[in-house]
This record gives structure tokens, sequence and C-alpha cells, in this order.
């Protein structure tokens, strides 16, 4: 608490009208907000947090040992808008008896919305059609009966059965696979944590809620052999890094799609540029590259048509970052002032 008898608070950028007058509305706090529209500069936050009781921090903002010790004793919460917290030292943070807050559930129908939208874009050349158009080649663009086409991603009378794989079966993975339900897809696979057993009662719910012939928990060469779409929908961390490897993509259809919606760091960037090089798969959607934001012309991804990039937009609607923001908000008011926070990083088994 500052001599003003408020507590000061860091927020690392305006959270716009709505939210800011929640944070506003509390005469216990006194904000220290940066001023531009633009990721906040690391300087200006290591001026500002000594000090501080809290901080809003975003995926830009690294929270580490040096932060928290210029942030010194009296910080108390960190709160990230943001579902993933790589970007803070958990371990520091719990060994200074910090709370965390973070943003998960809110961003789930959004993250879906744009997984089957990078399906779609991938498997019907959307990026390539795009960029024809863009640079003003359509007009030179010779038709051909074949020209542009891939694969369906919904059942026709020729190609009655598609099967959907989930790397990762949690929230956003099972509504993802409700959206596909009317394509007319008849199996979902999935890979999740080894060390968890089948949910064959939820499984078989699954199956019976949207009519499918069977919903599976299955290894991963399975999964990556019978998946005509493939949803990396998982964590990351070190036990899944590189998850998607040359092993894996070998195993696939050549007509089969790739889409990643999670962490960068799960697919191995230059294996999936070899393997749609030289059509192992037949496109991959991306939502997320390891290395971003520093993916450029040259990266190898970028080079290969079939791969369709879109720099992490999964949760770029007006309706949900305005959800993560009230909710980092309101994560930080309940840990400073005694009440609940919503949503909170489970620090008790971090070493």
């Amino acid at each position: 608490m500052s001599s003003s008898g408020r507590f000061k608070v860091v927020v690392c950028r305006d959270l716009g009208p709505d939210v800011m007058s929640i944070l506003e509305a509390r005469p216990e706090l006194n904000l220290v907000v940066w001023p531009e529209d633009r990721a906040c500069e690391r300087s200006w936050l290591m001026e500002n947090i000594s000090g501080a009781t809290g901080v809003i921090v975003m995926l830009t903002d690294k929270v580490n040992a040096e932060l928290l010790d210029k942030a010194g004793p009296s910080l108390k919460v960190v709160s990230t808008m943001s579902v993933g917290y790589e970007h803070i030292d958990l371990k520091e943070a719990a060994n200074r008896g910090l709370k965390v807050g973070y943003t998960p559930d809110v961003l789930t129908d959004a993250v879906a919305d744009l997984s089957v939208m990078l399906a779609l874009m991938a498997g019907r050349n959307g990026g390539t059609g795009v960029d024809l158009v863009q640079r003003g080649q359509w007009a030179s663009f010779s038709w051909a009966p074949f020209g542009l086409c891939g694969p369906q991603l919904s059942t026709t009378a020729v190609s009655p059965t598609r099967k959907i794989g989930f790397l990762g079966f949690g929230r956003i993975a099972q509504a993802t696979l409700a959206r596909l339900v009317p394509f007319g897809i008849t199996h979902c696979l999935y890979s999740s944590n080894p060390s968890s057993p089948p949910n064959h009662a939820r499984d078989t719910a699954l199956a019976k809620q949207h009519n499918l012939q069977a919903v599976s928990k299955v290894d991963v060469n399975e999964l990556s052999r019978e998946s005509d779409v493939l949803f990396v929908l998982a964590p990351g961390g070190g036990e899944t890094y590189h998850i998607v490897n040359e092993t894996l993509l070998k195993k696939m259809k050549r007509t089969s799609i790739l889409v990643n919606a999670s962490r960068g760091t799960l697919v191995d960037s230059d294996a999936l540029a070899k393997a749609l090089r030289e059509g192992w798969i037949w496109g991959a959607g991306l939502d997320v590259v390891e290395g971003e934001p520093n993916v450029t012309i040259d990266h190898p991804l970028v080079k290969e048509p079939r791969c369709v990039i879109v720099p992490h937009i999964a949760s770029a609607t007006l309706e949900t970052r305005l959800e993560m923001a009230t909710r980092a908000a309101q994560n930080l008011i309940g840990a400073i002032l005694g009440g609940e926070m919503p949503s909170q990083v489970n620090l008790s088994n971090v070493s």
C-alpha cells in the first residue's frame, strides 16, 4: 500500500472503457497505466513496478525474477489477460507467495470457431485463392477442372466417412467437435495425456449426442494414421514440445489437414514445412508458430502455399477480448481486496 493509503496497481495496456471503469471504480486502487496503444516497453514497466501490489500483464510482458525483484515485497498478484502463462515464471511466483490470475474458459468458443475456419481454408486452398486475387492475378488465372481443388471437409455420397482427430481433448477440442458435426463427420479420435485413463462414459455420451459412430481415445500413431483433419489443441510445455514431428507427419494421410490453434512449440516448423513441400499431407492451418511473432517472409512455413497462417488471433473477437480483460481485472481486484479470484493458477505443485 502506498503512502496515500491506496494499493498501487500497474496496468500494462489500456483495457478499454468498459473494463478500465471497473478498476477506476475502486477507490482503494491507485492505477498506473501504460499510456500508449502498443506493447508496454520493458523499461517503463521496470520503472513503474516498484512498490506495486498488483500488475495486469499481457502475453508480451515477461514476468521473471528481475521484474519481481524490482517490484519488491509489496507485490501480491500478477494477473495476465491470457489463458497461457508461459511468460510468467511460476516457480518465482510460488516462492514469493504470489497469486497468479489468468483467463481460461472465456475464449473456448472463439478458438473453436477459428479452428474450423483454418481447417476449411487449408483444405480448400483459401490462402492460395486469396493471394491470387490480392495480387491481381485472377484474370490471368487459367481455370482447370481440378484447379485449386482440395479435400472436402464434409461427407459426400462417394466419400461417406470422415475421421476427425484431436491432439488434446479438453474444452476447446470438444467445442470444435460440436461445430464439425453438421459437416457429417462420422468418427472422433483423440489422444491426450497418456497417464489419464480413457473416459468411456463421457465418450459414449458424446458419440450419442453428436450421432457419431465412435468417439475413441487412441495412441498418437493411430491418431496420425486415421485422421482426415488433425487438430492440435493440447497444452504447451516440455511434455508436448515438437510432438508433431517428422515421425508423426509421415504417418498422416496425403489428403489430411493439420490445424494448430494451441501453442507453436507443439509443431516442429521445419518438419511441417518438409511435409507440405514433399506432399506427406495436403495442407496446414496455423494460428500459432514457434518463435512468433518473429515469423518473416523467409520463414519455411510462410513459403509453403498450402500453409495458411494467421497471427495468433484465435481469441480475437470483440466479445471474447472483453471477457478476457474483465476476467483479468476481476482476478486482480479479488486478490488485492480479499474477494474471490475467478481464475487462479494453481501453484501448489510448482517447484
